[in-house]
């Protein structure tokens, strides 16, 4: 398999947007990235395919029907094997690299010991994606190129939703290795603290009307990107979207089953659901502002 590499003029996301949006969510698809660094192919140890096993493969496509309704869809282009956005930039496993970074460090969590820090030390099989130590400044870089402009575009988003309808609501969007014996969604609003307890119902009343079976924060109850964007009192939720993998993809050639498309309608028709939800249930006003027309 041949891996898309860098074109010659590259941006860190794309950012798809309705011609006006409607409604007070918006949509990130942080790990669906497929344009592979040549500096990461050439230093890596893994074949294409292992490489591409972290990827949330086509999600960004799945959900690609938010636009239509209303809302915008923020993308990034860059792979979760090179930098995990989904993560704090002080996630950072030092021994990586040949020499001091020069940005601050956390103590390692359990995360960046197993090697799933922001940049990644290994793909979800387990594997080590490198052949040896990084440069020095190969953390500042990925962070300053990448990391840093997919959450400026995302910070701003939030903002303008909620100048433009007094809340904001970001749908984090992800798949799951099947592996897990997931059910088909797991929705993870970190047990209630980064969504509106009536976002998550009506999330999982959307997803089992559309004939998915549903599971609310196990075994994943939402990452760095709920925990940063979701402050509910403050008027902005973030809830996190698991899709089971097996649904869609065939997980050995990460390729899509001939089913993606149907599971794309029925993913947006549980999306047209969610983001009809009355503003007032998400502690906003009762009717959209005229800003929003």
């Amino acid at each position: 398999m041949e891996l898309p590499t860098d074109p010659a003029e590259n941006t860190p996301f794309r950012l798809d947007r309705p011609a006006r949006q409607t409604v007070p969510f918006l949509f990130a698809s942080p790990h669906s990235g497929r344009r592979y660094p040549a500096s990461l192919l050439e230093r890596s140890r893994l074949d294409a395919i292992t490489l591409r096993r972290s990827e949330d493969a086509f999600v960004d496509e799945l959900f690609a029907g938010a636009v239509g309704l209303g809302a915008p869809l923020l993308a990034a282009l860059f792979p979760r094997a090179f930098l995990d956005v989904n993560r704090g930039m002080a996630e950072l496993d030092v021994g990586m690299f040949d020499g001091a970074v020069g940005v601050p460090v956390d103590s390692p969590s359990p995360r960046v010991s197993a090697g799933l820090g922001v940049i990644p030390r290994i793909v979800r099989d387990g594997a080590e994606i490198y052949r040896g130590k990084l440069g020095r400044g190969e953390a500042d870089a990925r962070l300053a190129e990448l990391y840093r402009p997919y959450h400026a575009a995302l910070t701003a988003l939030m903002a303008e939703t909620q100048r433009r309808f007094g809340v904001a609501v970001l749908l984090d969007c992800h798949s799951m290795p099947s592996a897990l014996s997931v059910p088909d969604i797991v929705l993870g609003d970190r047990y209630g603290a980064s969504a509106a307890p009536a976002l998550t119902a009506r999330a999982e009343a959307a997803f089992v009307r559309e004939g998915f079976s549903v599971a609310r924060n196990t075994p994943y109850a939402g990452g760095h990107t709920t925990a940063q964007y979701g402050k509910v009192a403050a008027g902005c939720h973030a809830l996190q979207i698991e899709i089971n993998r097996a649904l869609y993809l065939d997980e050995d050639k990460i390729t899509k089953k001939p089913v993606f498309e149907s599971l794309r309608a029925r993913l947006t028709r549980a999306m047209e659901t969610l983001t009809a939800i009355p503003l007032s249930q998400l502690g906003g006003p009762s009717q959209l502002p005229q800003a929003a027309e």
